[in-house]
C-alpha cells in the first residue's frame, strides 16, 4: 500500500478575503485562503485509489509565528507530515505494507526519526544535511556531495507521462544508492536521536530535455536498497506520488472549482472544503478505474443498492456500435466508471473522462436515485 501526502493552498482572494478573515497563503502573503493536507491510500500493484487515510483543512491565524528555531516540530504545521503518517499507520492496519511517500517539504528529521515500525518513508530530500561516514572514526560528510561521489549503479528506462508544459517522451535514468546515517540537526533537536539510518536512492535524467528540467530525484528511504531491482522499486513508488496532484487537481480547476466558491465565512469554507475533499476521493476512483485496469468493484465506492440502478441506467445508455456499449463486467468499478462517464456527457468516442465529467455524472445518478426512491404515496 502506497500513501501519497501533500498539502494544497486554496487562495480565495486578497484584501476582501483577507478582510473576511482568510489567513495569508503562498508567497508574500498578499494572497489569502485556506490549506488543505491530504493522505491518499493507493494499491501498489494496480494504482487504484483506495481512499483518504487523513485530511485537514485549516486557515492561517494568530499572526506572524516565532522563529522556527525556537519551536518545536509539534508547535509547526510541519508536524502534518508526522501526524498523517501516524495515521497511516493506525488505519491500514490490514496492509501488508505501508510507503508514505512525499516531496521536498516532507523532508524533517522528526518525520524520519519518529516514524511508526509499520509504516515505511519515501521522501524527496531538500536539506543537504550532514552525515557519518566511516566505521573506526565518525567523519562527517554532506549527504548531497556523498552520493554525487558515488559510482553509477547502473540506469533505467523509463517512460515520462505528458504533464502541463511538459510533453511525454521515452528516457534513461542514471542510479545510485547508499545506505547514509543522517545526523541530528544543530538546533531545535533536544529529543532527537543522535543519528537516523536511512537508504540515499539519487536517479537523474542522462539525456537534454526540450524545454523543461531534466529528472533528478534524491530520494531518502527506510527501504533497504541493495540492487537495481530494489532501486527501481523505490522509484516507481515515489512516482504514484502523482496521484496526490491528480486529487487536488480535482477539487480545482480539473473537477470541483472550489477556489470559485463564493463563501465569506472562513468556517463554513473549512466545512465545505472537507466535504470536497472527500467527494473527490469518488471522482478520483472513478477516473482511475475508467480502462478496468484497477480490478476494484462497483462495491468499493458505492452502496449495493446503487448496483441495480447503474446496470439499469447503462442497458439505457448502450448503442448500437460496439463503442457505444459497456464492455467491463458487471460489478466492476470500471462498469459503473463508464456509466457515470455517459451520464456526465461523455459520447464513447474521443478521449477519456476527466474529473469534471465524472462529477458532472456522479451528481446525474444523485439525481436518478432520488426519482427512483420517488412512490406515488409520497406526492
Amino acid at each position: 500500500m502506497v500513501v501519497a501526502q501533500d498539502t494544497s493552498e486554496l487562495s480565495l482572494g486578497g484584501q476582501r478575503a483577507k478582510a473576511n478573515g482568510y489567513g495569508p497563503v503562498g508567497k508574500g502573503g498578499a494572497l489569502r485562503g485556506l490549506l488543505l493536507h491530504a493522505a491518499l491510500a493507493i494499491d501498489a500493484g494496480n494504482g487504484g485509489v483506495i481512499g483518504l487515510v487523513d485530511a485537514k483543512v485549516w486557515n492561517r491565524t494568530g499572526g506572524k509565528a516565532k522563529h522556527r528555531r525556537s519551536r518545536t516540530t509539534k508547535q509547526k504545521e510541519s508536524q502534518r507530515w508526522l501526524d498523517s503518517t501516524r495515521r497511516a499507520a493506525e488505519v491500514l492496519t490490514e496492509a501488508a505494507t505501508i510507503t508514505v511517500v512525499s516531496d521536498r517539504e516532507s523532508d524533517i528529521y522528526a518525520h524520519f526519526a519518529f516514524r511508526p515500525s509499520r509504516a515505511h518513508l519515501i521522501v524527496r530530500a531538500c536539506q543537504n544535511r550532514r552525515i557519518e561516514t566511516g566505521e573506526e572514526e565518525q567523519q562527517i560528510d554532506l549527504l548531497f556531495s556523498h552520493i554525487d561521489s558515488l559510482p553509477e549503479a547502473g540506469r533505467l528506462k523509463v517512460n515520462v507521462p505528458a504533464a502541463p508544459g511538459r510533453k511525454a517522451r521515452s528516457s534513461e535514468l542514471a542510479v545510485r544508492f547508499s545506505p547514509v546515517a543522517l545526523c541530528k540537526p544543530l538546533h531545535g533537536a533536544a529529543d532527537l536521536p543522535e543519528a537516523v539510518t536511512l537508504t540515499m536512492v539519487d536517479v537523474r535524467e542522462t539525456s537534454t530535455v526540450e524545454g523543461g528540467k531534466p529528472i533528478h530525484w534524491r530520494l531518502l528511504t527506510t527501504h533497504p536498497v541493495t540492487n537495481l531491482v530494489e532501486a527501481r522499486r523505490i522509484v516507481d513508488l515515489y512516482r504514484m506520488r502523482w496521484v496526490i496532484e491528480e486529487y487536488f487537481h480535482t477539487q480545482k480547476t480539473g473537477g470541483f472549482d472550489i477556489e470559485a466558491a463564493d463563501i465569506s465565512d472562513p468556517e463554513v469554507m473549512i466545512r465545505f472544503a472537507t466535504a470536497v475533499a472527500v467527494a473527490a476521493v469518488s471522482v478520483m476512483q472513478l477516473v482511475k478505474a475508467r480502462d478496468g485496469t484497477t480490478g476494484q468493484t462497483l462495491l468499493e465506492v458505492f452502496e449495493p443498492a446503487d448496483q441495480s440502478i447503474i446496470e439499469a441506467v447503462s442497458a439505457k445508455l448502450e448503442g448500437k456500435t460496439e463503442r457505444q456499449k459497456n464492455a467491463h463486467p458487471k460489478g466492476s468499478l470500471a462498469f459503473a466508471a463508464w456509466v457515470i462517464a455517459r451520464l456526465g456527457g461523455w459520447d464513447g468516442y474521443y478521449g477519456k473522462p476527466g474529473p469534471k465529467t465524472m462529477r458532472l455524472g456522479l451528481e446525474a445518478l444523485q439525481r436518478i436515485k432520488f426519482g427512483a426512491s420517488l412512490r406515488m404515496a409520497d406526492v
